[in-house]
């Protein structure tokens, strides 16, 4: 079920916004319908009534000679009208109801008389009462009620003179509780009801998306455009404040940088010195072994100046044929005398930063052909997804050891030999470029044999 319900604010919004429009329509309708069957009922029982009333007071004060000519000049078949010397076979009025009114609004009609005797029953049929017709009167009358049913009035009064006069109707309905009219009204309001909700909701929850994007632009570049402090009072404090916190990571990125560019200056000087001394040194292995650790220590200090200015630092974007660049740095590498292939693959199109990508993609296979003999890379798009895959036929890593091997001068091995594998960068170099595009950078080792590297840029 709440796979079905919309997972963005703006959906669940505009749903919350329908749901409260259908019940308060639907209540509306309702209310209206009840007190519109409540009047219509009231004020037909009430025109019967009154009929009934004028007609029994001109029946009962003309000549007995004229009665039955008024009885059947006024009868017809939507009212019929008789008089009889019998009492009619009427049932019993309810205490309350319809029935009841009729009967006291017919008594304070009439003339006051001892012992007038009344009788009213108000009936519900499943078709015209009294087999009355459908056409004619009755086709005009909104008759019908509730799924089919009509109501019949029966009136029987005595006169003065002991006759009955017997009334015989069908009561007006309140007719079908929405008609077409109402229906179309109400769907008109709800439409523009539903249109200024929307746009209201809209302008709200836009600046929602505008502040995700700027985090999804930090993420992969600090040094991007800071948002633009406009909308709400909300939108404009949340603006600045992470325009403010921007800030504040590009400060202390740069102070970093720069940090790590005076310790390095700092630190050549020394090596300078015992560069020079070691190079007095009399015995040739000592000597030796003294200038290759100086020169592994000051390869560690450029690389790690490099790496600081790399993260803080992006070049330009444009639109790359990523195959192209990732067959560029397999021949580069191939010429070199390194065992690395590269499978077939059709022109990819992407906007990225060929320079750091080619970084990235270099370290990868460079790290294959170290540990895993040779480096084989695939490259293929999805709707989703590009995807870049890099194959080594080494031993592959511990589970264990997967994630951690991203992390700055780790290295699984236990020396820091530049034979064995460099100094621990290469990878976590390779990781920075590619969240910087957004993208995904993992490790498994395959079920074969071997590492494999799997790049996922977002299309």
């Amino acid at each position: 079920m709440t796979r079905l319900l919309p997972r963005s604010l703006f959906g669940q919004t505009v749903l919350i916004l329908l749901l409260g429009l259908a019940v308060s329509h639907f209540v509306g309708a309702w209310i209206y319908t009840s007190a519109r069957e409540e009047a219509v009922r009231a004020i037909g029982g009430l025109a019967a009534a009154q009929r009934v009333a004028n007609l029994t007071r001109l029946v009962e004060e003309a000549p007995a000679d004229w009665r039955s000519r008024i009885v059947a000049s006024v009868s017809d078949a939507s009212f019929r009208v008789s008089l009889s010397a019998k009492p009619p076979a009427l049932a019993e009025t309810e205490a309350e109801g319809p029935a009841t009114a009729i009967l006291d609004y017919i008594a304070r009609q009439l003339p006051e008389r001892p012992r007038r005797r009344l009788r009213v029953a108000v009936s519900q049929t499943a078709g015209p009462p009294f087999g009355m017709p459908r056409n004619g009167h009755m086709r005009m009358a909104p008759m019908m009620h509730g799924a089919g049913m009509w109501r019949g009035l029966e009136v029987a009064v005595e006169l003065a003179d002991g006759q009955w006069l017997s009334f015989a109707m069908a009561l007006p309905e309140t007719g079908p509780a929405v008609s077409w009219q109402s229906a179309i009204s109400m769907a008109l309001m709800a439409a523009v009801v539903l249109a200024v909700s929307v746009w209201a909701v809209r302008r709200l929850t836009a600046p929602l998306g505008v502040l995700a994007n700027a985090a999804e632009r930090l993420g992969k570049d600090v040094g991007a455009e800071p948002v633009a402090e406009i909308g709400t009072a909300e939108m404009r404090r949340a603006a600045g404040a992470f325009n403010r916190m921007q800030e504040r990571l590009r400060r202390l990125i740069d102070n970093r940088t720069r940090m790590l560019a005076a310790i390095s200056h700092d630190l050549r000087t020394p090596l300078t010195l015992l560069r020079l001394r070691a190079e007095n040194v009399a015995n040739a292995d000592d000597r030796d072994k003294m200038l290759a650790t100086i020169a592994e220590m000051d390869t560690m200090i450029r690389a790690t100046l490099a790496f600081a200015r790399d993260e803080s630092t992006a070049e330009p974007r444009r639109r790359t044929d990523l195959t192209a660049l990732l067959a560029s740095v397999v021949d580069d590498m191939t010429d070199s005398g390194l065992p690395v292939a590269m499978e077939p693959a059709e022109p990819v199109i992407h906007e990225c930063m060929p320079g750091a990508l080619k970084r990235a993609l270099t370290n990868l296979l460079d790290n294959a052909v170290k540990h895993g003999k040779r480096a084989h890379a695939a490259l293929r798009a999805t709707p989703q997804a590009i995807e870049i895959v890099i194959d080594d036929d080494g031993p592959g890593i511990p589970e264990d050891e997967l994630t951690r091997v991203f992390l700055p001068f780790y290295r699984v091995e236990g020396s820091r030999s530049r034979e064995t594998g460099g100094i621990g960068l290469g990878l976590a170099i390779a990781l920075s470029i590619v969240q910087a595009h957004g993208g995904q950078l993992a490790l498994s080792n395959r079920p074969e044999g071997g590492l494999r590297a799997r790049i996922a840029l977002p299309m």
